[in-house]
């Protein structure tokens, strides 16, 4: 993940200051470290709430960070065996100097956590993958993702090579919580980052993938990896925007069973979005859910700060453009996912609450999401210093 100078670009974006009533609806659950132990986290308090107003149809969110023993990010969350597992990446202090190319983003290891309910006890279930276990890894493990099938348990993370070069793998393990057993070679024909697999109803899952920037998603715009390319992304600002991949994978989880081809995301007149519509272009973070029969693509604007979202009649897309999910918040780019839970659905992102604007020691966060009768996502405005003001 690349990184800017957030505060800032946060410093310079003007407060919302809501003069209208408040209703306060559900806890969103605010968790402290429990004394007695570092690995499970207990609710202590339960005031923290999400707080709905109708000024710009625009919900003013505030949560707490799940835990506060060790940083996480870029939480992808999961419904197994009736909990809710999150899997995040694990931010460290690495030392290294702040890139554009996310250098500094030196991840060793994953930690999963879990929670029977919303406003409960988060536990961390400690390290269920650790990069030297990787055969043949180098270095940084960025956001992963998890699935389910055949009776066992898949994690898809990804990490560079040992020339540099982003893959993506899969460990497999017999519980949600690990630990897991990496696969001995990437998945043949990955790369970039951000892997996210969603399974539809009938049972095939899709692996979607990719992110600009440090994600390298520009150096294969040939379908070769040029370590020459461009930094950033193509810099053609007219043309077509780069954008996520989509693969269905085999039935064993641990292969692509196509060549990965595009996401198409198409604006509100039916037009691909294009490269200079950095409000709107895919970045990273790739997610996939499905609403009254209806495919959800989200993401990360990356520069811009936001999640967004479009829809579509299929896995495949092409997906038109619909609007806002979450509003910059505390930090640089966002990560999310967004998942089903006894009724209600939840939108699980992350922050930099803990590290007063480390971006790149984030913690994750959960609140409500909400639909309205037309089944567009009311978009959320986390911001902890705006809700501050509020």
């Amino acid at each position: 993940m690349p990184e800017k100078d957030w505060k800032r670009i946060n410093m310079s974006r003007p407060l919302i200051r809501i003069a209208l009533p408040v209703i306060l609806l559900s806890a969103t659950g605010c968790f402290s470290q429990d004394a007695k132990s570092t690995a499970e986290m207990k609710s202590k308090d339960t005031s923290s709430v999400t707080k709905i107003t109708t000024a710009s149809d625009t919900l003013l969110v505030q949560s707490k960070p799940l835990i506060s023993s060790i940083y996480t990010a870029d939480p992808s969350a999961h419904v197994f065996d009736g909990k809710i597992y999150i899997y995040p990446s694990h931010d460290i202090e690495s030392g290294i100097a702040e890139t554009d190319n996310g250098d500094h983003f030196n991840m060793k290891d994953y930690h999963i956590l879990s929670m029977d309910e919303i406003g409960g006890s988060v536990k961390d279930h400690g390290v269920a993958l650790d990069v030297s276990s990787i055969p043949w890894a180098g270095k940084q493990l960025w956001a992963p993702d998890a699935a389910y099938k055949n009776g066992k348990y898949y994690l898809y993370f990804p990490v560079k090579d040992k020339e540099g070069v982003f893959r993506i793998g899969v460990a497999t393990s017999n519980k949600p919580q690990g630990p897991f057993k990496p696969q001995p070679k990437p998945m043949e024909g990955s790369y970039s980052i951000d892997p996210a697999v969603f399974t539809d109803d009938d049972g095939i899952s899709y692996m979607y993938f990719g992110g600009i920037w440090g994600g390298q998603l520009q150096k294969w715009e040939r379908g070769k990896f040029n370590p020459g390319g461009s930094k950033t992304d193509l810099m053609q600002d007219d043309k077509p925007a780069l954008t996520a991949k989509i693969a269905k994978l085999k039935d064993n989880m641990l292969e692509f069973a196509e060549a990965p081809r595009d996401v198409v995301i198409l604006d509100e007149d039916g037009n691909v979005i294009k490269g200079g519509d950095h409000d709107k272009r895919f970045f990273e973070a790739a997610w996939l859910h499905k609403y009254q029969d209806k495919y959800y693509f989200s993401y990360s604007t990356g520069d811009t700060h936001k999640i967004v979202y479009a829809t579509g009649t299929s896995p495949y897309g092409p997906f038109t453009y619909q609007g806002v999910v979450l509003k910059p918040v505390l930090g640089w780019t966002n990560h999310h996912s967004i998942v089903e839970f006894k009724g209600k659905w939840y939108l699980f992102y992350h922050d930099c609450e803990l590290s007063k604007g480390q971006t790149h020691l984030r913690n994750v966060k959960v609140t409500e999401l909400h639909y309205d009768k037309d089944g567009r996502i009311i978009p959320m405005d986390a911001n902890v210093q705006n809700i501050a003001n509020q």
